[in-house]
Order: structure tokens, then sequence, then C-alpha cells
């Protein structure tokens, strides 16, 4: 455990009869004490099963406390890397539009040796340190909390590698390219699927602007600005692509057309699956997000070829903005996550 770690608490969790291989023969120690250097903390270490925790982080930039869920790897007697995965748009507030709840994501990462982290929170902030506090979505300093408060934290409670990659669906997959330019070489690894690289041009500031206002109910100009401030281009990963140097990348989008998880029935789609206005909008409202992504991701794909830094780039034939295509994303790109956290 690192240096300033003085307590432990053990976990002790009985697997449940029948939990099969993945079920840690011991209980893993979380150290409790583990803290940020601006005095961000773990408040409370809450149990859920003999993989699962969840730690309660109090923000010291944000003066809030994020819960952050976390799956420990099924063998933790040595240091094991971190993958964060974030959720979409509404920062998986409302406990249904997550990767836990709408994809098998946990269950295929069981068996990879690494602890994953989804810290509960932001929704339609784009994980983005803002300008100004927002009336409806308040207070948003979630670079400094992805890049200065939560890894040394994680690091020292969990005793990790200190290896890590992040990956992110739609909004998050636009917040983990702006984390990874934050502060380079923190995030070894980044997968991100369905997102938008590009901040300050029309079109992705309009994306921007639709995410923040229409959905979430702020003012997008709380975050950056007018469209012609300056912090719209600051935090614009299209813009900055040379401090992407280094890192492991792997980008993905669908083309925006029906595909093989547009069709009634099918359990990844939001909300009643046997919904025929639920499917209208999956496939309309969802074909547009997604061929405004596929335009990202062109976009960013020439830019880091011109730069030479090298990515593995996938523009499917078909795929809305929906969770089954994620789901597959995710795995997928698991060879180009690992390759930066081993």
């Amino acid at each position: 455990m690192r240096g300033r770690v003085v307590a432990a608490i053990a976990l002790v969790l009985m697997a449940a009869a029948g939990a099969g291989p993945t079920a840690s023969a011991e209980p893993a120690a979380v150290a409790a004490s583990a803290t940020a250097p601006n005095g961000s903390r773990i408040e409370k270490v809450e149990p859920v099963d003999a993989r699962n925790i969840v730690l309660h982080i109090h923000s010291a930039a944000m003066d809030k406390t994020v819960p952050v869920e976390v799956q420990r790897p099924a063998d933790t007697s040595v240091p094991r890397p971190v993958l964060y995965l974030l959720n979409g748009g509404g920062g998986g507030e409302d406990g249904v539009a997550t990767w836990a709840g709408k994809t098998d994501a946990l269950g295929f990462l069981a068996d990879k040796e690494v602890n994953v982290v989804t810290a509960i929170g932001g929704r339609w902030s784009y994980y983005a340190d803002w300008e100004r506090p927002d009336p409806v979505l308040g207070v948003n300093r979630w670079q400094t909390f992805f890049t200065e408060e939560l890894p040394p934290i994680i690091d020292a409670a969990l005793g990790t590698s200190g290896s890590n990659a992040i990956a992110g669906i739609s909004m998050a997959g636009t917040s983990v390219l702006l984390l990874a330019i934050t502060k380079p070489g923190l995030y070894r690894s980044v997968g991100a699927y369905s997102g938008c690289a590009q901040t300050s041009d029309p079109v992705g500031h309009r994306l921007v602007q639709m995410s923040v206002e229409t959905w979430g109910g702020g003012n997008v100009e709380n975050l950056w600005g007018p469209p012609e401030a300056p912090g719209w281009a600051a935090n614009d990963p299209l813009v900055h692509a040379e401090k992407l140097r280094g890192t492991t990348l792997y980008i993905s989008s669908g083309s925006g057309l029906p595909g093989r998880y547009d069709r009634l029935g099918d359990p990844f789609m939001m909300g009643d699956p046997n919904n025929p206005e639920q499917l209208a909008n999956q496939i309309v409202i969802g074909g547009v997000i997604e061929a405004g992504t596929a335009y990202c991701t062109r976009n960013l794909a020439s830019r880091l070829a011109e730069l030479d830094i090298p990515a593995t780039v996938e523009i499917a034939p078909e795929g809305t903005h929906s969770w089954g295509y994620w789901q597959d994303d995710l795995q997928r790109s698991w060879p180009a996550l690992a390759a930066g956290l081993y």
C-alpha cells in the first residue's frame, strides 16, 4: 500500500454458493484512509458482494460526494490495473442507462484481472471543468475529479499497479478523449465509442449544446462560454490531437443506419423493448445522432493519420446510438485497452 495509507478496512464477504471461479477466495482489503493531494477522500466503503464495492468519495473540487462503483479482479494477491468505465449523458444517475444496467460489461470483464471503476454522476456535464456553476446541472469539475482526485485515491485504496485505461460512450465518448489530452499519460489506453472529438467547430458545438440544453436542461455557456470563447478550442481533442500520441486508441461509431439491435423486443433497447414508438425513437433519433458521431469519427481518424498517430478506428456500416452496439464495441476494443494496462 502507499505511504499515506494509515488504515485498512477488510471487506469480509463470503462468496455466494455457485458463484463460480471468479469469486475471490480471500476478502479484498480496501485502504479507506486514501486521499488525493487536494484533500479529496473516501467517506464510506459500502460492500456489495465478494467482488463489488461502492466507494463514496468526497470531491474537494466540487464539494460533494460521488458514489464510485468498483468491481475487483478475481485475484487481488498482486497489484492490478484499472479500467475507468464512464456512463453516457445521464451519468448513470438514473440507475438504468448504465454499463451495468444495459450490458454484460462487468461479466465480460470479470475474468480480465482488472479493477473496473465507474463513477455515478456528472449528467450532461461532458465530465469537464465548467467555467461557472449551472443553476440546473450544478458545480462540475469532473476533469479535476478524473485526473487529480479519483486516480490517486483508487491507486492507494486498492493497491493497483498504476496502469490506467478509460472508455466511454456517447457524451463520455467525447469525455474520455478530453481527459486523455488534459493529462497525457495518465490513461494509457482510451476507448471512445460513438463520441465526437471536435467540440469547437459548428457541428461539434451543436452536439454539445443539444446534450447540455435539450436533454440536460442546463446552459451550455456555463461550460466553456459562448461559441467563440477560447475555452471551446482549448478543450477540443481534435484540435489537440497531438496530445494523444503515445496513447493506445480505439475509436468507433456506427453509421446511423438500422442494424441487428434495432428491432422490437431487443433487450438492449431503452424503455419498453416491445413499444414501437421506442423503436422508432432509437432508429430515427438514434440514427441521426450516430450519423453525426460517424462524421466526427472520420474527422478524428483523418487528423490522427495526418499526425502519424496510430489508432484503431471502426465505423460500422450499420448501427444506431444504442447499447447493443456499445457492448460490442467494448468487447472488440478490449485488446487495445489491455495493451495499455499490462
